[in-house]
């Protein structure tokens, strides 16, 4: 398995977010609607195993200090092997080299396992934000990142 940085606009990227995106849709029950996939400042990490993207995930700054995980998401044949832990923890990395010294992530009531997920990986859940604050299938989550010694 290696973890690289791919462009927005790699073919493997667009296509796990495509997956992402029609499984939260369904997920949800539909009521989502269509995301708007703007790639406007995501920095992406594939997972790639046997020469395929499995697995994404992106950093976005929301300001100088935050950094919010956007677009997570492991293909299904290839959950259950600590996949979405170590590409939680590479997307905290590339964070913190990019300057924030917190990182933050929305996901969905109706999505135990990211939840777990989150918990324990030392998040800590945060009031919603943004674009989430009216959608009441939403929770967020936040984590201080190591201050360097």
């Amino acid at each position: 398995m290696l973890i690289e940085v791919r462009v927005a606009t790699d073919p493997e990227i667009a296509a796990l977010v495509t997956a992402q995106q029609r499984e939260l849709r369904e997920a949800d029950g539909g009521l989502d609607g269509q995301a708007t996939l703007t790639h406007d400042g995501i920095r992406y990490l594939a997972v790639v195993v046997n020469g395929r993207a499995v697995a994404c995930g992106g950093i976005q700054a929301l300001d100088e200090h935050t950094g919010e995980v956007k677009r997570m998401y492991v293909r299904p044949s290839y959950r259950g092997r600590g996949i979405a832990r170590q590409l939680l923890a590479a997307l905290e990395e590339l964070a913190f080299q990019s300057g924030h010294a917190v990182v933050c992530l929305e996901t969905g009531t109706y999505l135990p396992a990211a939840i777990a997920l989150c918990t324990s990986s030392g998040y800590d859940r945060i009031p919603v934000y943004g674009e989430y604050v009216d959608n009441p299938s939403r929770v967020c989550f936040a984590k201080r990142l190591p201050v360097p010694a």
